[in-house]
């Protein structure tokens, strides 16, 4: 599938399979989130890729709306150091990763996870050090139902040229 299609067929996803994710994939998934832009090269981020079912249940107690982490084959917590631009820099892996879950036919969904008020208590289920920031929770299965895009503005809204 070419990069246009993968982002118009893109769609947060928060039912899944019980049909497990191989290893070798969650690492090509990984890859693709460590190869985003980063401002300055710092490349700030860490990855933790839970598959345990009691750790997806306790982070899907834990993030308030990303309950359906407790359904989900993985979730991969995208962490970043708290640099000046740890959140711009973990948002582009975070996409990068779910650009390339849909890739590979995977159902994602990105839980919020900077500023959150369990941002602290899943850095701690994870054991992540304290100097680093949580920037996202992305659920990963494969989907139960074909994956539909919810409907977006008509190109012709959006852009503008030269001027706003």
């Amino acid at each position: 599938m070419d990069i246009f299609e993968c982002i118009s067929k893109r769609a947060s996803v928060r039912e899944y399979q019980t049909k497990p994710i191989s290893q070798q994939v969650l690492t090509q998934l990984v890859d693709a989130g460590r190869r985003g832009p980063s401002a300055r090269a710092v490349e700030p981020w860490e990855f933790v890729v839970v598959t345990q079912r009691e750790l997806l249940q306790t982070l899907g107690e834990l993030a308030n709306t990303g309950a359906f982490i407790k359904e989900a084959a993985a979730c991969i917590a995208v962490f970043c150091q708290d640099t000046k631009y740890y959140l711009e820099d973990g948002c582009a892996a975070t996409e990068n990763i779910l650009l390339a879950a849909c890739a590979c036919g995977l159902g994602a969904c990105w839980v919020a996870g900077d500023k959150k008020p369990y941002a602290e208590d899943i850095k701690k289920l994870l054991n992540a050090p304290s100097d680093f920031r949580l920037i996202s929770l992305i659920a990963l299965g494969w989907p139960k139902e074909e994956i539909r895009q919810s409907k977006k503005r008509q190109i012709k809204e959006v852009i503008h040229w030269q001027r706003f």
